[in-house]
């Protein structure tokens, strides 16, 4: 590696010598922020001259606060997280690049991960079974047999690979064990001139590895090829980003929890635009932050736009390391590495900032946020006023400045503009008082009589779900603990659950249910139905399970509007459950208190929670527990011991996992009646050597689309239909649609997923005006009829023929979903020809080897005049060794006329060269590692 701007030098810690590379060698670090310290130290250990350049390294040192548009640099995290939904396919690809390498010749041992990689199976676990001692034993039973495909090949692969460790399924939520146990903060390995050390950073397979970032950890969520590149050791392209400083001052008033400081962050940083951006806290009120509140702020960054919100290094983090039993040598070189960098806390410095914005804790007040968006919160008080405008069919103010541009639900249009807006104070926190908002929302109420021989009323705003889930506070002992006392002081008081409510707890990892124990909560948590249920994510993703049957036959029934409250960080309609139109987030105190009053119409502040054994009524203020009583049981029972203990054994497994029957060897054995993995085809013909590039000759239109095209319109998520092409397959091969489970589920199977692509109920293909869904015409037939975009996919991979896709504005927007482009490639699609591209989406293309064109400024599939009938020509590719920056494009229509213009090529970076000149990088990475085989086996 070069050293250009000699800060290559050495650290002492305990004796033992690391190399570093220092930071105050740049004249420049100290002003940056502490993210941007991180990117820079990245640049100066990987610089080689190619692809990290110096002109990378200077462009980052000379980062200008107040300018958008930064230069594009590589970076290269240390390591990769997955969960199993998508950690499956990265996992498919490496097994099928070991087959690909023995066709070849090659040694499969030298197909691993060239990075620590680490898997936590954390989605698959649903709440079938609630409110009983054997809930957690049954729901892991159940999910060991409807995943037991997956997991062998899991199990395979934590036997098969280098630098590749799988956390079993019971274990824990992926954030939670990575902070817990997995995070190092200061990465260490073995370098050519001895032991390096160097900022732990990572990216994840899910949007909130951000979570880590309370802990000093520079890591975000990406999709599943940026994974798979970063696993295999290729950086990454990315913009240097602009940087939002959150300074936070004050302290937290009493009764307000972390749910209520990262609720109203969410919804400050939400309304102020933090999209793409890095957002960093900083300022005297960071040292007074515990770091479970920091992981919370961390964990929700995707909820407010975020890529990633971090905190600096301080006493807490190493505090935070010393409880979770991390070696005292590694918490001594955390503090030495930071302070030697520049990287440690300094309340009175302030970096330069793109935007800066301020927090004052004081006037946090209790919140949940809803009924469908994180960003939207309701202050306690006001709940049932929401719910009852909510219900009612009336707009609900928000409470801060610019309410009428973002907080009104799109359901409910304002009938009054000019009361609405003089609703609207600017004031200060504001939104309709009890007289300002008529209680009068349509009552439905239905009898229903249970199996036990009890009866109860259900109505419109009921709770029929209350969960402790998610990583978001699963982790945070404050808000955990505080929910086992009130849980014990409202068993102590006499009361009980609604029967209607269907209680969970998943915590996010085996440590909550220790200190649960320890402390002596668990049997109150019991006695109120938050039985265990399972480790991980369950309702925040949706595993809800059923709700109770007579519940739920009463809810279709008489079509109530039902609502969930839950622990988690995501509400999205129809995400938590099909059957609850409105979603709530709160913290798990606030969840247990929704259990016992079981409706959204009551006012926890005010209305009491129900009636106590001695006939009086309980308050919400009665059994609230007091920060003191939180914090002394926290430290009684949540000790090191307890994390050392329960991450001992942590990659062993149950007996379920261990007994697993799975292959010996190097390489996997596929089983053809698999539904859940198969081979893929991405290294079908691939040789030793690329295959000259080739002009695009007669290709079809497959999609004519407009703008904002997202990542979700493309790749396959959520339920499979009967009567869909994914469907259909898995009824040909005898599984039945009570089985289907989901594409996430089914990632591994690129069968299903390709039949899944592109099918978008709300896709609009306009070479299939009138249709909704993924529906084209198929022009290899004469009368090109309109069919499914799978159907017509097949009938021109018959014919040869080769295919493009045309489309608008901001074409891959949201989520980086890596079967967004792999699905695009399986259809047969060689070229997308857009008007602009969200970044990641287009260098995933390219990962696939999907040509991303561009028209120039000024010109749109419209303006040039193109229906999508024609047939295209791309000429500029043939008899090149890089892509052109121009390509010629033909576009022919049925009596002969053509149209030419010129299409930008958008190949940005000298690595997305190399990927597309192999056909795409997993293609690039088999030759890459078979040379290196090559020249082991020749020494």
């Amino acid at each position: 590696m070069a050293n250009s701007f000699g800060t290559r030098d050495q650290l002492v810690v305990d004796h033992d010598k690391y190399e570093i590379h220092r930071l105050d060698r740049i004249k420049t670090a100290h002003r940056l922020p502490y993210s941007l310290k991180v990117l820079l130290e990245n640049l100066l250990r990987n610089e080689d001259g190619h692809r990290v350049t110096a002109e990378q390294v200077q462009a980052l040192a000379d980062w200008q606060p107040q300018v958008t548009q930064q230069r594009e640099i590589q970076y290269t995290p240390a390591r990769v997280l997955m969960q199993d939904f998508t950690g499956v396919p990265c996992v498919v690809d490496l097994v099928a690049m070991r087959d690909a390498i023995i066709a070849l010749g090659g040694d499969p041992q030298h197909i691993n991960p060239l990075v620590p990689s680490e898997l936590v199976i954390d989605h698959s676990v649903i709440a079938d079974v609630f409110g009983r001692a054997d809930a957690f034993a049954v729901n892991a039973e159940l999910e060991f047999g409807r995943n037991v495909e997956r997991y062998q090949l899991l199990r395979w692969a934590q036997q098969a690979f280098n630098n590749f460790k799988v956390v079993p399924p019971g274990t824990g939520i992926c954030h939670q064990v990575n902070l817990e146990y997995l995070s190092r903060v200061v990465f260490t390995r073995e370098g050519p001139d001895g032991m390096m050390a160097y900022p732990d950073t990572l990216v994840g397979t899910d949007s909130h590895t951000p979570m880590v970032n309370g802990i000093g950890v520079l890591g975000w969520g990406v999709g599943g090829i940026e994974a798979e590149a970063a696993m295999l050791g290729q950086p990454m392209s990315m913009l240097i980003p602009e940087v939002v400083g959150l300074k936070l001052t004050g302290a937290f008033p009493p009764g307000t929890t972390a749910t209520d400081m990262v609720l109203t962050v969410a919804e400050l940083l939400r309304r102020t635009g933090v999209v793409g951006k890095f957002v960093e806290f900083y300022g005297p009120g960071v040292a007074a932050i515990p770091l479970a509140n920091r992981a919370t702020l961390g964990n929700m960054s995707p909820e407010y736009g975020a890529t990633c919100a971090i905190f600096p290094i301080d006493d807490e983090t190493l505090a935070y390391l010393r409880l979770t039993g991390r070696p005292e040598h590694q918490i001594r070189l955390v503090e030495a590495y930071a302070k030697a960098q520049g990287l440690w806390h300094d309340p009175e410095h302030e970096a330069e900032y793109s935007q800066t914005l301020e927090l004052d804790l004081s006037k946090l007040e209790p919140s949940i946020a809803g009924p469908k968006r994180p960003q939207d919160r309701i202050p306690l008080r006001l709940a049932p006023n929401a719910v009852g405008a909510l219900l009612a069919g009336r707009p609900y103010v928000s409470l801060e400045p610019g309410c009428l541009d973002d907080a009104i639900d799109d359901s409910f249009p304002a009938s009054d503009p000019a009361a609405l807006t003089a609703a609207c104070r600017s004031d200060g926190p504001r939104a309709f008082d009890d007289s300002e908002i008529e209680r009068d929302w349509p009552h439905t109420p239905v009898d229903i009589a249970f199996a036990d021989g009890s009866s109860a009323t259900l109505d419109n705003g009921h709770v029929v779900i209350a969960a402790i889930t998610s990583c978001t506070n699963t982790s945070n002992p404050s808000v955990m603990i505080g929910a086992g006392l009130l849980a014990r002081k409202a068993v102590e008081k006499g009361l009980a659950r609604k029967p209607w409510v269907k209680t969970t707890l998943a915590p996010g990892s085996r440590v909550v249910t220790d200190y649960y124990d320890r402390a002596g909560l668990t049997p109150y948590l019991d006695e109120l139905g938050f039985n265990l249920v399972g480790y991980g994510c369950t309702t925040c993703i949706g595993n809800s399970g059923p709700l109770i049957p007579e519940v739920a036959a009463a809810v279709d029934a008489h079509k109530l509007n039902v609502s969930a409250v839950l622990s988690g960080n995501r509400n999205f309609e129809g995400r938590i459950h099909p059957q609850t139109q409105m979603n709530f987030l709160a913290s798990p105190m606030l969840v247990v208190a929704y259990a016992l009053v079981g409706t959204m119409q009551t006012n926890l502040l005010k209305d009491p929670l129900g009636t106590g054994s001695d006939g009086k009524p309980v308050y919400l203020r009665d059994i609230w527990p007091s920060t003191r009583e939180i914090q002394e049981l926290i430290d009684a029972c949540v000790q090191a011991e307890l994390f050392t203990k329960g991450y001992a054994s942590v990659f062993d497994g149950d007996a379920n996992w261990r007994g697993l029957d799975v292959p010996e060897g190097n390489a996997f054995e596929w089983s053809a009646d698999s539904t859940y993995v198969r081979q893929p085809p991405y290294f079908d013909g691939v040789g030793r050597e690329p295959a000259p590039l080739t002009d695009i000759r007669g290709a079809r239109v497959l999609a004519k689309l407009g703008d904002s095209v997202t990542t979700d319109h493309i790749s396959p998520a959520g339920a499979i239909k009967a009567d869909s092409p994914a469907g259909q397959y898995l009824v040909s091969h005898g599984v039945e649609p009570g089985d289907f489970n989901s594409y996430g589920s089914r990632r591994g199977n690129h069968e299903v997923m390709i039949r899944g692509t592109f099918a978008n109920i709300r896709l609009r293909n306009q070479l299939a005006p009138g249709t909704e869904g993924g529906f084209t015409r198929d022009f290899s037939r004469a009368e090109a009829p309109v069919c499914s975009i799978y159907e017509a996919s097949v009938n021109y991979l018959k014919a040869a023929t080769p295919l493009v896709i045309l489309t608008g504005k901001e074409y891959g927007s949201g989520s980086s979903r890596d079967w967004a482009a792999k699905g695009t490639a399986l259809l047969g699609v060689r070229a997308v020809i857009a008007e602009s591209y969200e970044r990641i989406h287009r260098s995933n293309l390219i990962g696939m080897g999907v040509l991303p064109l561009q028209y120039k400024d000024g010109e749109t599939a419209d303006s040039l005049g193109l229906s999508g009938e024609e047939t295209f020509d791309i000429d500029g590719l043939a008899g090149t060794e890089a892509p052109a920056h121009t390509v010629q494009v033909r576009a022919t229509d049925a009596q002969g006329k053509v149209k030419t213009f010129e299409a930008v090529v958008r190949i940005d970076t000298p690595v997305e060269a190399d990927y597309y000149l192999h056909g795409g990088i997993l293609p690039y990475m088999l030759r890459q590692l078979l040379a290196s085989s090559d020249a082991a086996s020749a020494t």
